[in-house]
């Protein structure tokens, strides 16, 4: 063997008993043997950690590592190698692996004498240098492991006789899977009580045996159990130990008699004692257990057998009662001598002694049979019971011949006492009204007996009255009528319900339900009657709540009553108001009569009361329109002329009465139909004496000139038709003017030069009559205009002219005195000229003056319409719109 210490130190060729101390292993050195069998033997301690060196294979078989190719170390046991050691395969350096040797799970059946052995087997190579090394490290064991037993709680059982110094094997032994000094060394007691110890045996194999040691005298009357721990100890540095509970229970032997607990007793019997009468019971107590303490009564043999029969015995429970009739004239006093008996013992002795009083006549006595349920002199009846119930007979007895005896009832209450039918000496007591548990619960009343020697008898009685299920729960109010805001929070308390039930215990426990037509927005706690809401109340869309709330007891058969619950949801002002229309159009004609009703603008408000008192307000236009209050009826303050302005845009707020007040607003669109009341006004030609001159030559179909003229209305109102009605000069039909355009046309030649007028009819189509202007249109035919002032004498003179339908010719025309003759009123015409002209400036000025006018309405609406509004949020989207479209203007 070699011994090896490992320094970390490599010598090659060095001496092949090079010793290497190893880390964690044993103060032994680890030698390595070999023989020609190339064996190496290393020794180790189990649990060392990984990485611990065990030994160099190549240094401790002397080889020479300067040889070529070089040795190499192979471990062919994969299995073994990856789970116990490590080796490096250029120097041959065994190591422990990362598994921690156990010698107890790697040698499980290892006994100390084989010791525990770990064999490898080594290929050193290359071929050339091949060899098949036998490695075999030897695990040497460590205290690792503490002593255990095989249950935690042994049971020994010892007899209490048992004598002193008596020995009991403890059989659940420890083990400890250690070998030699390391396994169990010994045994001992946590606790001796006094009366035990711990011996050790060991047998032939080398195992320790406890045994428990008796060093006093044991009682088990005394003590029945000792209950303490056995202690198993190994011998390692510093020993490891083992603990399980030791029960040791002391076995019954009998070493007791039984013993009477009262050795002797005296009974006093009346004569006339019924039989079965219990006259006393004896008591005998053995300490022992099971058979050991089972006890026998009886009467001894010197206690007669007439007497025997005449007292019964019972045997198991030592009970005496009267078997037979006492004779009063033979004998007035027994001695019964009783035994109790136990399993192997002298029996115990006991002594009664029945002394027996003769019966005489003697005062009455009353002597009471209950028909009612009586306990301890107590009757109980029910308040149910009906009227003459009876409640228990009483019989008088004791009667001397030569007396009477009278039988009364004193105490209050609805009792009576008196003779039964025909029978003497016999009373029965009954009721004599209905009994009710809530006015009265409780009677005491006394049975008195008298006889004629004034000797008075009183026997007490007490009636109890029970209680029944004959009340229902009352509510305090029948009618509950709550107020509640509405908008409340979740699980709002409404109120508290309150009944009470006059009866007693769980027949007066009242629960209270909710009815079944109970919205299920409401809850009652069944205990307490508190009525809560679980949810958030809208009086706009319920504004009552009528349900019933019943009070139920807890008897049988169970009995309710009821109450309405009238819930009233008071009104917040929550909601704004409404507009029925989201914007309002009115179409009034125009020249309508000022303050008549344009429109009513309906709104609408869901609050209540002043909440929904809605009040209307104009927020613009309020110069010209107003508006009523009460109805909502939309007025103009004058009667408006659509030709003027034909579109008002009102904004009308509706504010409600609640506080904070709530308001919507809406826009209202007033459009003013046309109404015909503006004739045609001709803008050409401009006057009754203008004219054009026409060229004789101009051939037909050639259009000459036209009427223009426009019409303030609008419709058919401003639609014109153009006609001929009246001519002056030329033959007839010598001009045609289209009815729509006005467009003047020449239809035939013209033959005569001259002055042609044409009295034109401008007309509209109005109704329910037809407005129309005219106008006169005038030619002069001729090459030239070479006299002006001819041709406006001409215009001036006044003369009829004829009908188109009626031809009428002139002659030509020629300039000379001629033509002054046939217009002689040429200052009369100067005049009407320059009034013409005066008329059509004042037309042109007045057009001027509407155009402007309208266009600073037009900005003023503009601006009014940029006035910020105060507008809810439901009805800004609808203002934010026509806003848009008044700007769209």
């Amino acid at each position: 063997m070699i011994d090896s210490r490992h320094h970390g130190l490599r010598k090659r060729g060095g001496l092949w008993g090079l010793c290497i101390l190893l880390l964690y292993t044993s103060p032994l050195s680890c030698f390595a043997h070999f023989s020609q069998a190339k064996e190496l033997i290393y020794k180790i301690k189990e649990g060392l950690p990984r990485g611990t060196f065990i030994g160099t294979i190549g240094v401790d078989l002397n080889l020479d590592f300067s040889v070529e190719p070089p040795y190499l170390f192979n471990l062919p046991q994969k299995k073994v190698s990856g789970q116990y050691v490590n080796l490096n395969n250029t120097t041959g350096e065994l190591y422990t692996s990362a598994t921690e040797i156990d010698r107890e799970t790697l040698c499980p059946d290892n006994s100390e004498g084989r010791g525990c052995v770990l064999s490898l087997d080594v290929f050193v190579l290359p071929q050339q240098h091949f060899q098949l090394i036998k490695v075999k490290i030897v695990i040497e064991d460590v205290n690792d492991n503490r002593p255990k037993f095989p249950t935690d709680e042994i049971y020994l059982s010892v007899p209490e006789n048992t004598p002193i110094n008596a020995r009991y094997a403890v059989e659940q032994s420890a083990v400890d899977p250690d070998l030699g000094a390391h396994g169990v060394q010994t045994y001992w007691l946590v606790n001796d009580f006094g009366v035990f110890t711990l011996d050790v045996e060991e047998n032939e194999g080398g195992e320790l045996t406890p045994f428990l040691i008796v060093t006093e005298a044991l009682d088990r009357e005394t003590q029945a159990e000792y209950i303490t721990d056995i202690i198993a100890e190994d011998g390692g540095t510093p020993p490891l130990l083992g603990a399980a509970t030791l029960k040791i229970v002391i076995t019954d032997v009998n070493d007791n008699c039984p013993q009477f607990t009262e050795s002797h007793i005296n009974v006093t019997l009346h004569g006339n004692t019924s039989k079965g009468a219990h006259l006393a019971r004896l008591h005998a107590f053995d300490p022992d257990l099971g058979a050991n303490a089972q006890i026998s009564y009886a009467y001894s043999e010197r206690v007669p057998r007439d007497t025997r029969s005449l007292f019964h015995l019972d045997r198991i429970t030592g009970v005496i009662k009267l078997a037979g009739k006492i004779d009063t004239a033979t004998s007035t006093f027994y001695k019964l001598t009783v035994l109790a008996n136990g399993p192997g013992c002298i029996p115990a002795v006991a002594s009664v002694t029945v002394h027996i009083i003769k019966v005489v006549t003697g005062p009455p006595a009353v002597i009471p049979r209950y028909i009612a349920p009586e306990k301890d002199g107590v009757v109980t009846i029910k308040e149910s019971e009906p009227v003459f119930s009876p409640i228990a007979f009483f019989t008088v007895k004791n009667i001397d011949l030569n007396q009477r005896v009278d039988c009364l009832l004193e105490g209050t209450g609805p009792f009576r006492l008196g003779p039964y039918q025909q029978f003497k000496n016999e009373y029965l007591l009954e009721t004599t009204e209905q009994l009710d548990y809530e006015n009265i619960q409780e009677y005491e009343l006394i049975v008195v007996a008298k006889n004629t020697g004034g000797l008075v008898i009183k026997t007490f009685l007490k009636v109890q009255v029970s209680d029944e299920n004959d009340n229902a729960p009352v509510f305090q109010e029948s009618l509950v009528e709550i107020s509640v805001e509405e908008n409340n929070a979740p699980n709002t308390f409404l109120t508290q319900l309150q009944a009470s039930d006059q009866d007693s215990d769980s027949r007066g426990e009242v629960v209270y339900l909710l009815g079944g037509d109970t919205p299920g927005i409401f809850a009652i706690d069944r205990v307490t009657g508190v009525l809560t809401v679980t949810t958030s109340l809208d009086r706009e869309e319920k504004e009552k709540y009528r349900f019933i709330v019943r009070a139920v007891d807890q008897g049988t058969p169970r009995r309710e009553s009821i109450a309405t619950v009238v819930v009233t949801v008071q009104d917040r002002n929550d909601n704004s108001p409404r507009f029925i229309n989201k914007d309002f159009t009115f179409f009034v004609p125009e020249n309508f009569p000022g303050y008549g009703e344009i429109g009513v603008l309906s709104v609408t408000d869901a609050d209540a009361g002043e909440n929904g008192w809605v009040a209307l307000s104009i927020l613009n236009g309020s110069d010209i329109f107003m508006i009523d209050t009460g109805r909502g009826a939309l007025r103009a303050k004058t009667s408006m002329d659509r030709e003027q302005q034909g579109t008002y845009t009102l904004w009308i707020e509706a504010a409600d009465g609640g506080e904070p007040a709530l308001s919507c607003v809406t826009m209202v669109t007033v459009l003013l139909l046309d109404v015909n009341d503006n004739p045609p006004i001709v803008l050409f030609p401009q006057s009754n004496q203008s004219y054009m001159l026409v060229l004789p030559n101009t051939l037909p179909g050639t259009s000459i000139t036209e009427v223009y003229a426009v019409d303030k209305d609008t419709g058919m109102n401003a639609v014109i038709a153009y006609s001929i009605v009246k001519r002056k000069g030329g033959e007839p039909g010598s001009f045609a003017i289209d009815p729509e355009t006005g467009n003047i046309t020449l239809k035939r030649e013209l033959s005569n030069r001259g002055l042609y007028s044409l009295l034109v009819k401008v007309s509209d189509h109005g109704q329910p009559e037809p407005l129309y202007s005219t106008v006169m249109v005038n030619f002069f035919v001729n090459e030239t205009v070479s006299n002006e002032s001819y041709i406006q004498s001409l215009l001036t003179r006044e003369a009829d002219i004829e009908i188109e339908e009626r031809p009428w010719y002139i002659g030509q025309m020629t300039e000379g005195p001629e033509r002054y003759e046939r217009f002689p009123c040429q200052p009369v015409l100067i005049v009407l000229s320059v009034s013409c002209l005066g008329l059509l400036f004042s037309v042109v000025a007045l057009t001027a003056y509407i155009c402007c006018k309208r266009f600073k309405k037009h900005r003023k609406k503009i601006s009014e319409v940029e006035i910020p509004l105060k507008i809810k949020k439901d009805c800004m989207q609808v203002g934010n719109r026509k806003l848009r479209q008044i700007s769209n203007i």
